[in-house]
């Protein structure tokens, strides 16, 4: 079967990059042609079908009870469903434990230091959006696995450009915190992220609305339908990609004269990682619509193949944001607000008039200086300790002055008694 799938796709040429996605579906053909249960004609237009089987029977892993819109998640056959099943749950269940051990770690920080680390919040807040973005990627994975429904259909489409509008919305405005954006500082990155999110929710909702409410028509959608509710979401994500790069750039290729130390080789790291994952889910979002509406019909696979590949999309996409962008940024964080020293000064105890601090209260005259000596005290001539000499008194003491010579300095003499501006200011 592998030979024969694998001849059938250099007859039609497909780009190289779709090979990411044909090597994992392969597995179907067998397992589809096998299967008792016909869910759709290969139409361009995907709605729930209307299943006539109640129950699965001779499916092995299945229950013979089990509804068949559950049947890969159980099918040894089909063994797409299990391995994206486990890679899910297991994305998930970080994300959770991720998010979970961030709020902790915030909140034991927030506690245990008296000052008020405003610095760090719109960070966390901005963190704790993109990883609950990243578990519900996970977690819609399985409104894919399962069949196509009229209660999996709304779904399939509201989550799917929602999560990733949130995700790569959290990107770009941590980009936009790194470039130094006004906007984007402190607790504006997560407003602003939020703010880049609800445009994508406007326009899911909209859409559902037109459809399921007012036209009253069943959740059917083609492909290119599908696709064409994700433009917004590849515009977050071109604009995120070019703003990563334009950050690397300048954090690799910038020579500062200021020495930065660790500071300036994490901001190199963390541009660098930021990028990568950026530009591997521009990889991933390529292949997926390519297949999704090119790709599918050419090989013949369409609609058996349209599911496996938009799980796959998820689980691909939710592993790089996770590892790229979620686990190295907590890291980062906490790295930083470990070592950090730079905790602000409390000057009380200097100003206060009731420091505990011997001596700081007790009026000085200065009489303290070993060269000091104030006019009351009757002293002529110099000093007859050396040790109580300051380094800046004279040689001598103005008492040893002769008042009957003449100290002062002597100016050059000239013959020529006629000013030359005499004239001028009518002097004869």
């Amino acid at each position: 079967m592998w030979t024969v799938n694998m001849a059938f796709l250099s007859e039609k040429s497909l780009p190289p990059l779709l090979l990411l996605f044909y090597v994992p579906l392969t597995c179907l053909s067998q397992s589809t042609n096998s299967s008792s249960v016909n869910t759709t004609t290969n139409t361009a237009t995907t709605s729930p079908p209307s299943l006539n089987v109640t129950s699965l029977k001779g499916v092995p892993g299945c229950g013979t009870g089990l509804h068949p819109i559950y049947r890969y998640l159980c099918d040894r056959r089909a063994a797409w469903g299990i391995v994206l099943e486990t890679l899910a749950s297991s994305g998930f269940l970080f994300s959770m434990v991720l998010l979970l051990g961030l709020l902790l770690w915030s909140l034991w920080i927030r506690i245990s230091s008296r000052q008020q680390r405003s610095a760090i919040g719109g960070t966390v807040a901005c963190m704790s959006m993109f990883l609950l973005a990243t578990a519900g990627i996970f977690a819609i994975t399985f409104s894919f696995i399962i069949r196509l429904t009229p209660q999996t259909c709304p779904t399939r489409l509201f989550l799917f450009s929602v999560l990733f509008s949130l995700a790569f919305s959290c990107l770009l405005a941590r980009c936009l915190a790194l470039l130094g954006f006004a906007a984007a500082r402190g607790w504006g990155e997560p407003a602003l992220a939020l703010g880049l999110f609800t445009v994508q929710v406007i326009i899911s909702t909209e859409w559902l609305i037109l459809v399921l409410v007012r036209d009253k028509k069943p959740c059917e959608y083609s492909q290119e339908e599908f696709a064409m509710l994700q433009i917004y979401v590849l515009c977050l994500l071109a604009i995120s990609l070019i703003l990563s790069l334009h950050f690397l750039c300048r954090s690799c290729f910038t020579y500062s004269y200021s020495y930065t130390g660790p500071a300036h080789q994490q901001g190199r790291v963390q541009a660098t990682l930021l990028c990568l994952t950026l530009l591997l889910s521009t990889c991933i979002w390529v292949v997926w619509i390519t297949m999704f509406t090119w790709g599918n019909p050419e090989v013949g696979r369409r609609p058996r193949w349209d599911d496996p590949v938009l799980c796959i999309a998820l689980v691909a996409n939710g592993w790089v944001l996770l590892m790229g962008h979620g686990l190295s940024q907590v890291a980062f964080l906490c790295r930083g607000e470990a070592k950090s020293k730079d905790i602000p000064l409390s000057f009380a105890g200097w100003t206060s008039p009731s420091a505990d601090i011997p001596g700081l209260n007790s009026p000085k005259e200065g009489k303290e200086n070993g060269s000091f000596e104030s006019d009351s005290e009757n002293r002529r001539g110099r000093r007859a300790e050396q040790s109580l000499r300051s380094p800046y008194e004279s040689g001598f003491s103005m008492t040893e002055i002769d008042t009957d010579k003449d100290f002062s300095i002597p100016r050059p003499q000239t013959t020529n008694y006629s000013e030359p501006y005499d004239e001028y200011y009518g002097h004869d």
